[in-house]
């Protein structure tokens, strides 16, 4: 790490810097996010699986499913009930 101007004394060249932060990005970023994800979509009726907490579904009232998946930076969208994917698809468009 380079020290900005003036922060440099010989004396103290054995010390270290604890930082408050991250230097290169914020590391809970994607975790906020999938956080407000999840929240958004179960919101919308969906459940969280038990097994992978990536995964989404919804079963309608006639026994259609849509699953959602989130995996790094892509979104799956599978389902046998055409409207319900559509309305989904809405939704995360805005």
């Amino acid at each position: 790490m380079m020290l900005p101007p003036g922060f440099y004394k010989e004396e103290e060249e054995t010390r270290v810097c604890k930082l408050k932060k991250s230097l290169y990005g914020l590391k809970q970023s994607p975790r906020a996010w999938f956080d407000r994800f999840a929240k958004v979509i179960k919101n919308k009726g969906y459940q969280q699986g038990q097994s992978d907490h990536t995964m989404f579904f919804k079963q309608s009232n006639d026994g259609r499913m849509t699953i959602l998946i989130v995996y790094v930076d892509g979104i799956i969208l599978i389902g046998d009930d055409i409207g319900e994917v559509e309305r989904l698809k809405k939704v995360l468009a805005i």
